[in-house]
């Protein structure tokens, strides 16, 4: 069969990734426990920051934040300074395709990554019916099953083909609900629609299933109903519909607070680097014994450890750094005077620091709650309430900037980025790409907005990355350059792809 779904993870020991399935917690277990179920989903989180999940090449296999640092950088607004040790260097130059062929590069590391997590959650959702345990605690088990499959085919499809509006009869992914092992089956490609079906049938019943429990979620690591409400704002948003991503976005704020979980200021939360601060949805608390070390978000960023954070440094560009006011608090992010920006090259990042260097601990965060502010006001500004999103959005800016103000209208967006209109929604955007610069994904939005980008040495980019063929290519909104091929191995495995006509195109 394909290499999805043969590797099942081992929750009891929340160890290393089994090959088999058979002999994994899931296949029984599951069934008969929702307690086991429980420690079944905590191997799935552990999988989302674990290091070297699929090869040796673990320097850039830190679960999620390596993707969303790597969908940051295949962005105009994100800059690595140098190619250091090579660790994500490749994805910055678009150059990482070729390693296709093997079980050491991004493609497969994305495929496996995702389709591992959608093993696994095809156990729990299979075993709703018969777990044993209180309807409370299996609707809390099921429903994060239910989710992180939505959110992995969510993720394929942003990874795998182009985005869903004005493409949506284009192949995507295989999908598979069930439970699977070494005689499953290959499946086909699915058309892009049918991929976001599946997502939006997963994304209902996690929010049907979590809306009737009464337990409270364990940890900042489980997605509770809030943080379920804010992946299908982000679903929406993709979908365009701004209905939706209004509504889950509202949802997902008003279902936050309930937790005390608000907008901070942006020194309640410095360094980015703890699950416990006052505006974190969902994120991952790393002990001292679980540390990636080398391989870890915050040794790849922060310059302070001297590491590859040092060699290879990670800067704002300095037409974005300039998109905010003066008395702009985000300003202490990012540190124009480091003598190491280098002459006329972009600005030193100090948002992500380490909590502690000697034991190299620092949370992994991927949900804060400003974003669904900023969902909410582009949401308001497509469905032409204006002034409710000038309101949405002065409310997450009074928290960053005493000086700001908006009256913008519009929805106008540039052909590229560079071409600016001074519309609102840019102006949303904008602050976007300030507020969730190096975490988020920057690709994601130009992607769904149908924009084209460049890089130039003038706002920092190093030359290798602004290099006339990448910027004719990245120009495109139609482009093929951030739609990564599949890895040789699915197509090895899977009697339904055939690599001569399956595979995405390669430039």
């Amino acid at each position: 069969m394909s290499s999805l779904g043969m590797v099942m993870f081992n929750s009891c020991s929340q160890d290393l990734l089994e090959t088999s399935p058979t002999t994994a917690i899931a296949t029984n277990e599951i069934a008969q426990s929702s307690g086991k179920a429980i420690a079944a989903i905590d191997g799935m989180y552990r999988l989302m920051y674990s290091t070297g999940y699929t090869s040796s090449w673990e320097h850039e296999e830190f679960g999620l934040s390596a993707l969303n640092l790597t969908a940051d950088l295949m962005g105009e607004d994100h800059i690595q300074a140098a190619s250091g040790s090579g660790w994500f260097y490749y994805d910055y130059l678009y150059d990482v395709k070729g390693d296709y062929s093997h079980d050491a590069g991004r493609p497969y590391a994305v495929w496996n990554f995702f389709y591992t997590l959608i093993a696994n959650a095809n156990y729990i959702t299979a075993a709703e019916k018969t777990m044993e345990g209180t309807a409370s605690d299996v609707n809390y088990v099921v429903g994060q099953a239910f989710a992180i499959r939505a959110f992995s085919y969510f993720m394929l499809a942003q990874w795998y083909s182009r985005t869903l509006v004005g493409h949506e009869n284009e192949p995507c992914v295989p999908i598979y609900t069930e439970p699977t092992n070494k005689d499953t089956k290959g499946k086909a490609r699915e058309t892009i629609a049918k991929v976001y079906e599946q997502i939006n049938n997963d994304i209902a019943k996690a929010e049907e299933l979590l809306s009737a429990t009464e337990k409270e979620r364990d940890s900042k690591s489980h997605l509770g109903l809030a943080e379920v409400y804010g992946l299908h704002a982000r679903i929406a948003q993709v979908e365009e519909k701004w209905d939706v991503a209004l509504e889950k976005a509202s949802e997902a704020i008003n279902e936050a607070k309930k937790e005390n979980i608000d907008i901070a200021g942006v020194s309640q939360f410095m360094g980015l680097n703890s699950v416990s601060a006052q505006n974190v949805m969902w994120g991952v608390k790393i002990i001292a014994d679980q540390v990636g070390m080398y391989a870890s978000f915050f040794t790849h960023l922060d310059a302070d450890m001297g590491k590859y954070g040092k060699t290879a440094r990670h800067q704002i560009t300095r037409s974005l750094y300039e998109k905010m006011g003066a008395k702009d608090e985000r300003r202490a992010w990012w540190n124009p005077e480091d003598p190491a920006n280098g002459e006329g090259g972009g600005y030193q990042q100090e948002k992500f620091k380490f909590v502690n260097y000697q034991t190299w601990e620092g949370d992994y965060i991927f949900m804060r709650i400003e974003e669904m502010y900023l969902i909410k006001a582009e949401a308001e500004c497509m469905n032409g309430d204006d002034v409710a999103a000038q309101q949405t959005l002065k409310t997450l800016m009074k928290k960053r900037d005493p000086e700001y103000t908006c009256d913008k209208t519009g929805k106008d967006l540039g052909i590229l980025t560079t071409d600016l209109t001074g519309s609102l929604r840019e102006e949303i955007i904008n602050q976007r790409r300030i507020e969730l610069w190096g975490e988020f994904g920057r690709i994601y939005d130009i992607r769904r907005l149908h924009q084209g980008f460049t890089r130039s040495t003038d706002d920092g980019h190093p030359s290798s990355a602004c290099k006339e063929k990448l910027n004719n290519a990245t120009k495109d909104p139609e482009s093929y350059k951030w739609v990564m091929v599949i890895p040789q191995s699915e197509f090895d495995g899977n009697a339904n792809l055939d690599d001569a006509k399956d595979q995405n195109p390669f430039d």
